[in-house]
Order: structure tokens, then C-alpha cells, then sequence
């Protein structure tokens, strides 16, 4: 039987009783004859439980020492669960990202995946084990515990399949696949069957909480087919593939909604060459995220550059961009964080027409007011007001039908 890798978070394995549910599917897969390694995340809340606990004592720790902390929730969900398997006859050994030599970069909390040994992984599966690793870590060179940041766990699992040759990778969640848009908020969504990796790595970075971009960059680099299914039913999930095995290649796919982001403007700068890859640059340095960006240049030769960032951002970027403006000897800063960004994506936007003005005219007929736009071969997205999102989401996606 062929090699299953599958990846269990939070909520799958959320109290005992869950992880014995866990165990008891492990076992149905055992039992098959396939291979199985099994990534898990903390249990539930806590990872957020260390956070508090490690805020309590200081403001300001270390990300060295952070690393270290919160390291320990997936350990413990490891051993749980290889107890669960053990108890039902299911042999089974648990690891750390470092006993596995998920081999990582310096960055601590949000490190980068350089290589994985499976030295003893293969040796662990050639004994009949079922072998569980702790998601969301590694080890740099110099042996110090690593994170990897927001679904590191999904990015753990993957890169797993992906250096052992597997060719599908099950994430296990707690809804059962992916949707049109976020049925708890339009409740007319649609599980979709197949994505491709395009639209699921868009998707994944606009809000759609099922899947983490990194791990889907990661899978479309290596051709690993990722499974999304529920760990509370045995229903087929979504099957995240690569585009050439999509037949049916729609318009649009999905909808999504962020309402964590701000927008920033730098008005009245002078007009010329290198002013914005001078502000950008600085950005970067400090390690900000853009998203959109749109310029724009008076009749008088004056530049106003707006772009979005994490809100969680703002403190840092308006430092940045006073710093720069400072230097530019004028122009101002306006900061509005009242935003919600608003996509819709679709691989057969390469081939359908009308996609912009089908969007901008539901947009419209709801009295929605759209402040920026940004568009790629497969995404169209637009900024709008926060208070407008509910109502902007579920008119998009009626207007495409995605409900039907």
C-alpha cells in the first residue's frame, strides 16, 4: 500500500476524546497496510495559552526563548496520541521537527524550511510504525528549536510528503474542505471539489483560513496533491491539484474577505525616479508586508503612493513613512485601518471576459464604494469599507452564482 501523510490541528485533536477519534482513523489506515506519517498541531488554544503565560513575565521576550515555549504544545499532542495508537495495538513512535532534522534557517518564529533528513522516518516505517511528528518546527544548524510561523503545522506536513515522495498529503481540519466563500458568513457556499494550486495559494493568501499559502507554494513546487477533510466525518474533502488536471476551469472559483488590513497613503511627494522603491526598500527592511499598491500623479507633479499592510502593522509603517517623508523634506501620511479587501479569483479568468465588470457592477447596485483596485491573470481585488464587507461578499458571490 502506498505512503499516507496526514496533518490533524488544533480542533482534531482539541481534548482526549479527540485524539482517541484521531487514533482510532489512524488505525483504519493501518490496518489497510499503508505507511502512515502523522503531523499534528497543539492541542486547541494552546499555543495562545503559552503566549499569555511567557506576556505575563515579560513584555518583551526573547524569540529564541519564544521558539523554545511554544515548541512544547505540539510535543505534548505527539506523545498523546502515540499513547491513543498504542493502546489500540497501533505500534507507533512520536518526534520532534528536530529528531527528524527539519533542517531550518535562523529566523526564529517565522524560519524557513531548508531540508528534511528522512533517515528516521524510512527506518521507523520499515519497522511497521506510525510514525508522528510535531508540526510547526524544526531545528537551524546550531540545534536551536525553530517555529514556523502561522500554519506551520499544514507547511510541516507537506514538505514531509514532499521529501518522502508521497503523493497526496491529508489535511485534517475541523470543516470538510474548501469553500466558495466562508459559509459562516454567506451561508449559500459550495464545497468545491478540485482547485488547482493557483487559485488555492490566492485564496490561501486573501483569507481563506483552511490552508496556509506556504504549505501550498510548497505542494505545487513538488506536485503533492493536498486532501482538505474534516477529522469529524469520513466525507470526501477538497482535492488541491495541479491545473492541468482541472477540467472545468470557471470564471471564478471563490470569494474571500480580509478585514485585518490597513491602508496606507503617502500624500504630495515629489514625482520622480526612485522615490518609490526608495520607501518600499524600508519597508521591507522592516520586515512589513505589502500587499496592493497603487500610484497616482497630479497635474502639479506630485505623487501620492497608497498601498495595504497588516494592521498589526501600522505602528511600524507609519514610523517607516514618516522617516522617509522626513528625508523627502515634506508630504504627509493618511492612515485608514475602517478597510476590508475583497477578492474574487478564478483560474478561467485567463479565458472568460467580464469578470472586473460583472464584480464592480454588484458591487455597485449595493451602493458599495470601491477605493482601490488590483487585479492579476487569476484575481480581482478591491478595498472597501469595512462596515460594506458582509454585504459586499454576499453580493459577489451571488452575482457569480458560486451558490448554485
Amino acid at each position: 500500500m502506498s505512503l499516507v501523510v496526514q496533518k490533524y490541528g488544533g480542533t482534531s485533536v482539541g481534548d482526549t476524546d479527540r485524539i482517541k477519534r484521531v487514533a482510532n482513523r489512524i488505525k483504519m489506515y493501518y490496518d489497510q497496510g499503508h505507511d502512515l506519517v502523522i503531523v499534528v498541531s497543539a492541542m486547541g488554544h494552546t499555543t495562545d495559552q503559552l503566549v499569555d503565560m511567557a506576556a505575563a513575565l515579560n513584555p518583551n521576550p526573547k524569540p529564541r526563548e519564544m521558539d523554545v515555549l511554544l515548541s512544547t504544545g505540539e510535543q505534548v499532542s505527539i506523545a498523546l496520541l502515540a499513547m491513543a495508537l498504542d493502546h489500540i495495538g497501533v505500534p507507533a513512535i512520536s518526534f520532534t521537527g528536530g529528531q527528524v532534522r527539519i533542517l531550518t534557517d535562523k529566523k526564529h518564529s517565522k524560519a524557513r524550511i531548508q531540508d528534511i533528513d528522512t533517515t528516521r522516518l524510512k527506518q521507523s516505517l520499515g519497522e511497521r510504525k506510525v510514525c508522528i511528528v510535531a508540526g510547526f518546527q524544526g531545528v537551524d544548524e546550531d540545534e536551536n528549536i525553530t517555529t514556523l510561523g502561522r500554519g506551520g503545522s499544514d507547511l510541516s506536513a507537506v514538505a514531509l510528503a514532499a521529501a518522502l515522495e508521497a503523493k497526496e498529503c491529508e489535511i485534517y481540519t475541523d470543516v470538510d474542505g474548501v469553500y466558495t466563500t466562508d459559509p459562516n458568513k454567506v451561508p449559500s457556499a459550495k464545497k468545491i471539489e478540485h482547485i488547482c494550486y493557483e487559485e488555492m495559494l490566492e485564496l490561501a493568501r486573501l483569507g481563506a483560513g483552511v490552508l496556509h499559502s506556504r504549505s501550498v507554494e510548497v505542494a505545487s513546487k513538488y506536485g503533492v496533491v493536498i486532501h482538505v477533510r474534516s477529522s469529524f466525518n469520513n466525507v470526501e474533502g477538497t482535492l488541491v491539484v495541479p491545473e492541468d488536471s482541472i477540467m472545468e476551469k470557471v470564471a471564478v472559483r471563490g470569494v474571500t474577505l480580509k478585514s485585518d488590513d490597513a491602508r496606507i497613503s503617502v500624500l504630495d511627494i515629489p514625482d520622480r525616479p526612485g522615490l518609490a522603491a526608495d520607501l518600499f526598500n524600508r519597508l521591507a527592511r522592516a520586515d512589513i508586508n505589502v500587499d496592493m499598491i497603487v500610484q497616482s500623479t497630479g497635474k502639479d507633479g506630485r505623487n501620492t503612493i497608497s498601498f495595504t499592510v497588516p494592521a498589526t502593522s501600522v505602528g511600524v509603517t507609519r514610523e517607516v513613512s514618516d522617516s522617509f517623508l522626513k528625508e523627502m523634506g515634506g508630504g504627509t501620511i493618511d492612515v485608514q485601518e475602517n478597510i476590508a479587501t475583497l477578492s474574487a479569483v478564478g483560474i478561467g479568468m485567463k479565458s472568460h471576459s467580464g469578470v472586473a465588470g460583472a464584480m464592480f457592477e454588484a458591487l455597485a447596485k449595493n451602493n458599495i464604494n470601491i477605493e482601490m483596485i488590483s487585479t492579476s491573470e487569476i484575481k480581482i481585488t478591491v478595498v472597501i469599507n469595512k462596515e460594506d464587507g458582509r454585504k459586499a461578499l454576499e453580493a459577489v458571490h451571488e452575482a457569480f452564482e458560486l451558490g448554485k
